[in-house]
C-alpha cells in the first residue's frame, strides 16, 4: 500500500515540476495600438508578478504584451519603449563584472 503511495506521489510531483517550468517565457514582444513591434527581448518589460492589465497600459496605451517560450526572433531585441532602454542597460550593469577604480600615475 505504502509502495503504491509512493507512486502517485512521485508521479504528481513529476508532473507539477513539468507543468512549472511552462510559467517561464523565453521572448516577450510588445506591440503598439498600431500593431507595430516596439519591445521585443528575453527580459519582461513590466512587473510580471502584478496583472498585466494594469501594467501593460502604462507602457503601451492600447498595446499588447505577447510572450511565449520559442526563442525564435528575439535575438533581435527592440526597445522602443520609453524608459526601456535605460532599464535594459540598467540591467546588463548590474550583471556586468565591478571594475577597478582607476588612479592616475604621474
Amino acid at each position: 500500500m505504502t509502495v503504491i503511495r509512493l507512486a502517485k506521489t512521485a508521479a504528481a510531483a513529476l508532473a507539477a515540476g513539468l507543468f512549472a517550468q511552462g510559467g517561464w517565457a523565453a521572448c516577450y514582444v510588445v506591440y503598439d495600438a498600431n500593431k507595430q513591434i516596439i519591445y521585443r527581448s528575453q527580459m519582461p518589460p513590466v512587473d510580471m508578478s502584478r496583472p498585466l492589465h494594469e501594467t501593460v497600459p502604462q507602457i503601451a496605451p492600447g498595446g499588447t504584451l505577447v510572450f511565449s517560450l520559442d526563442m525564435s526572433g528575439c535575438e533581435l531585441e527592440i526597445h522602443k519603449l520609453p524608459g526601456a532602454a535605460d532599464a535594459h542597460a540598467a540591467a546588463a550593469d548590474a550583471a556586468a563584472p565591478a571594475r577597478a577604480p582607476r588612479t592616475e600615475r604621474r
